[in-house]
């Protein structure tokens, strides 16, 4: 008996398979080979086209089969994918324009404005805070700036949503999808019309709702056919990619955190507390064990500028090179320079309005650089302080309103692969590091079996996960890091 997770990013979509006997991965796969392209045709601008998602997920499926997996065992789909994203599409599940994703910031001054009429006692005590830059608001720009593609939508939809509606032929929606797009009502614990019509948006386009495990729906026959599963399997799980990874690091409870550092850097607490922050600088939403009579919220700081950084520096290092520079070999050069990056600063704010500066932009790029004592080593180095920093910006938030801790776990991949990332991460926020081999897809395939019923709670779903290495912070690392991240802070400057 096996399930199929799928993490839906927007560097690539990573798909694995778990053995329900056993509680293993068999196999994993990432697609595309090349990481996906984010277009940007205005600044600020960033949408990627949903088409081009499913096609890489059929493209996954179809590898496992080729790689001789029996896929005729899967017997339900988890869907992970990438949070706010905004995914319109016509009766017939056409998409109606490409997907406006969770860093573009168009729609960041409409959110802000309705945020500021309407008054922050409106939206605390409907939604936990500003509309923002968060789905509701980018449908609302559509709305004003293409009222012809407006008029033809039948469907709202975030990134998994779309990819589960491509298997099942149904269009849906989750109750923690809903809080991604900030329109759940988390008093009434129902969808946030009152948000809607504060908005002027119509609730049709709101598909069926949804939890996030049960059996949400059977895979079409001719999509079955053409993949090579068997056609009952079951969609049984769907959540976003940041309340997946922590499901995937068994992060549940209140008080538990997990973090990631992927195309994006994220800390996310588990709270039994309907936080809210004034200034909109961290967010509340639905955790995937939510239930009526179980509390169980995500506290998310979001950094844009993570892993999207590194890849650029890749590229920059590597220039015109025909083989780009592995991230083997970005991480061995971290590791070359001492704590500090010898006075070289990094501010990672290059990827849309930030979060944590209330959704505006900062500037972003590099202090005190010196061509006779910087090179490539530094570079690279200053960059993971930076991404940390900027992290630890967000963490002190989080200590203010109640939602911080002292152990904090990761999957063991993308920049916490670095041995300095991780040096630079425990030292800077204080924390214990727990590292575990998973990643978001296997997360999902967990998810699937568990809204399956093969599993009859999380942790036994969660029984073979890994802890490859804990971290502790170091005193004098800590001291030190203390002195540069003073430093980093003072020079911020956000652009009004």
């Amino acid at each position: 008996m096996y399930f199929l997770g799928i993490d839906l990013g927007s560097s690539a979509i990573k798909l694995a398979i778990l053995d329900g006997n056993t509680g293993k991965a068999i196999a994993n796969t990432t697609v595309p080979e090349k990481e996906m392209q984010i277009f940007a045709p205005k600044q600020g601008w960033a949408e990627q086209d949903p088409e081009l998602w499913w096609k890489y997920v059929c493209t996954g499926i179809k590898q496992f089969k080729f790689n001789g997996i029996d896929i005729k065992l899967i017997k339900a789909i988890g869907i992970s994918y990438q949070m706010h994203g905004l995914v319109l599409t016509d009766r017939k599940l056409n998409v109606l324009r490409p997907s406006i994703i969770w860093c573009d910031s168009r729609a960041a001054p409409i959110g802000d404005k309705i945020y500021i009429d309407k008054g922050p006692t409106f939206f605390k005590e409907k939604i936990l805070g500003s509309p923002s830059n968060f789905t509701a608001a980018k449908l609302k720009w559509i709305q004003i700036n293409e009222p012809h593609l407006f008029d033809q939508a039948c469907h709202l939809m975030l990134p998994g949503d779309y990819i589960a509606a491509k298997f099942s032929g149904i269009p849906q929606i989750s109750k923690s999808g809903l809080s991604e797009a900030a329109l759940w009502n988390f008093k009434k614990g129902a969808l946030a019309t009152d948000v809607l019509n504060a908005m002027e948006l119509p609730s049709h386009l709101i598909p069926e709702i949804v939890s996030n495990f049960e059996n949400q729906s059977t895979i079409l026959r001719e999509i079955a056919q053409d993949l090579g599963l068997s056609d009952d399997v079951q969609i049984t799980y769907r959540a976003g990619d940041q309340p997946n990874n922590a499901l995937s690091l068994n992060v549940n409870k209140p008080g538990e955190i997990a973090t990631t550092a992927g195309t994006s850097a994220v800390i996310y607490s588990v709270s039994d507390i309907d936080a809210f922050d004034e200034n909109n600088r961290v967010n509340t939403f639905l955790h995937v064990n939510n239930t009526p009579v179980q509390k169980r919220n995500g506290i998310l700081l979001c950094i844009n500028g993570s892993g999207i950084l590194y890849q650029w520096l890749r590229k920059i290092i590597s220039g015109s090179l025909k083989n780009l520079a592995s991230y083997d070999f970005l991480n061995a050069q971290a590791a070359k320079v001492a704590a500090g990056s010898d006075g070289l600063r990094f501010y990672p704010f290059g990827n849309g309005v930030e979060r944590i500066f209330n959704n505006k932009e900062a500037s972003s790029g590099l202090q005190n650089l010196n061509f006779n004592r910087h090179d490539t080593a530094h570079l690279i180095r200053s960059a993971c302080e930076g991404i940390v920093f900027a992290m630890n910006y967000g963490f002190e938030i989080m200590h203010e309103i109640g939602a911080g801790g002292n152990l904090v776990k990761a999957s063991n991949a993308n920049l916490f692969l670095s041995p300095a990332f991780r040096e630079i991460f425990v030292n800077t926020t204080q924390t214990t590091l727990e590292l575990y081999q998973t990643n978001g897809a296997e997360g999902a395939a967990r998810g699937a079996a568990f809204g399956f019923g093969h599993y009859k709670t999380l942790n036994e779903a969660n029984e073979n996960l890994k802890l490859i290495k804990t971290i502790e912070p170091n005193a004098a690392l800590s001291s030190s890091y203390a002195e540069f991240y003073k430093l980093w802070k003072s020079n911020i400057q956000i652009n009004k």
